[in-house]
């Protein structure tokens, strides 16, 4: 099976490529969306390639590349009362809430912000660069992603 390319957000004042860098791995838990759900439960499989993207942030952009570390399990999150996260209706029996592990691969020496992005036309029909698009898990296209990892490696 073909290797997938994906793009994953991350506010970086709750996680960042430095803590993904100094961790190596992190549970990519407390996805409260459908479509993301899919992507990690049903799409996502081990050594899929990750564009790490720090939302939120001024720039917002991409900061480096992740590896899928692990297949989907339930997010436990789900199943804590203490967690903000918290879902009553997620049984472990029928989990709601999917997850996978995130592995650092590189921190690029440059962000490549959301407005590089948009003006690279190389880029063109890329998910993030659509306008209202603020799915925290995305599909990338192997040309899409190769061209963003060119562009955070320049110095």
């Amino acid at each position: 099976m073909a290797r997938k390319h994906w793009l994953m957000k991350s506010e970086p004042d709750v996680y960042s490529i430095d803590d993904l860098e100094r961790d190596g791995k992190t549970p990519w838990d407390c996805i409260r969306n459908y479509q993301a759900r899919n992507f990690m439960r049903d799409e996502m499989r081990v050594g899929d390639a990750v564009l790490f993207y720090h939302s939120n942030a001024d720039p917002p952009g991409v900061a480096g590349v992740g590896r899928v570390g692990s297949g989907a399990v339930p997010d436990p999150t789900a199943f804590d009362k203490r967690s903000k996260y918290h879902d009553p209706k997620s049984v472990r029996d029928e989990p709601r809430w999917w997850m996978v592990d995130v592995e650092f691969v590189e921190k690029f020496p440059r962000l490549v912000s959301l407005a590089e992005l948009k003006d690279d036309a190389a880029l063109d029909g890329m998910m993030v660069r659509k306008r209202g698009s603020r799915l925290s898990i995305q599909p990338v296209e192997r040309a899409h992603f190769d061209r963003v990892r060119k562009l955070g490696r320049r110095k």
